[in-house]
C-alpha cells in the first residue's frame, strides 16, 4: 500500500465556514470520527449565527480542517475541531483554535470550555498550550466507545494575560512558516 502523500507547503487560511465548504468538512468528518455529524446538523449549526461560529482552514482551495464554537452567556464551548489526517501535525488545529479563541473574546466570553477524549494526548497538549486545564471528567461521554471525556476550561480569557498568550502563539506560527498566522 502506498503511503499517503504529504501536504504541499501551502499557506493555510482560516475563514468563516459557508455551505460551499460542507463537502470538504463532511469528507474530513467521515475520516476522523466514528459517528460523524450529518450535513443537516452542520447546516442547522450554521443557521444559528447569533450563538455559533464555525470556521474552516483552507490550503489553496482544499478544506483541511474546521472548528466550531457555541456561546452561552459569557462562556464559549468548542463544539468540534478536526483536521484532515494528512494535515495533522502541521499547526492547522492551532490556527483553528486561535481563530475560535479570538472570536470568543470579541463576543465577550470570559471562559472557554471543551470536552476531549481521555486518550487523546495530542489534543490535550494543544489545549494546554491555550491555557486550558482539566476541570472534570464525563464518564462514558463518547457513546460509540464508552470512553470518558476530560472537561477542560480556559478561564479569564477576557484579560490581557490571555491576549498575550494568544499573541505568543500567533508569533510562534509566524516564526514556523515565515508569514503571519492567518
Amino acid at each position: 500500500m502506498a503511503a499517503e502523500p504529504r501536504p504541499v507547503a501551502l499557506a493555510v487560511h482560516v475563514v468563516p465556514m459557508r455551505r460551499r465548504h460542507l463537502r470538504g468538512v463532511l469528507r474530513i468528518e467521515a475520516q476522523v470520527y466514528t459517528r460523524p455529524w450529518s450535513a443537516s446538523l452542520f447546516l442547522s449549526e450554521l443557521g444559528l449565527r447569533g450563538s455559533r461560529v464555525y470556521v474552516v482552514a483552507r490550503a489553496g482551495r482544499e478544506v483541511v480542517g474546521y472548528a466550531g464554537l457555541m456561546f452561552a452567556v459569557d462562556e464559549a464551548h468548542v463544539t468540534t475541531i478536526a483536521v484532515e489526517p494528512r494535515w495533522q501535525r502541521h499547526q492547522v488545529a492551532t490556527r483553528l483554535l486561535l481563530a475560535l479563541a479570538r472570536e470568543a473574546i470579541e463576543r465577550g466570553a470570559t471562559g472557554l470550555t471543551l470536552e476531549v477524549r481521555k486518550s487523546n494526548r495530542g489534543a490535550q497538549e494543544l489545549y494546554r498550550r491555550f491555557g486550558f486545564e482539566i476541570a472534570g471528567l464525563r464518564k462514558g461521554y463518547y457513546a460509540e466507545s464508552n470512553e470518558d471525556a476530560l472537561v477542560m476550561w480556559a478561564n479569564r480569557v477576557d484579560e490581557p494575560e490571555y491576549s498575550g498568550l494568544l499573541a505568543l502563539i500567533e508569533r510562534s506560527l509566524a516564526d514556523m512558516d515565515g508569514r503571519p498566522a492567518r
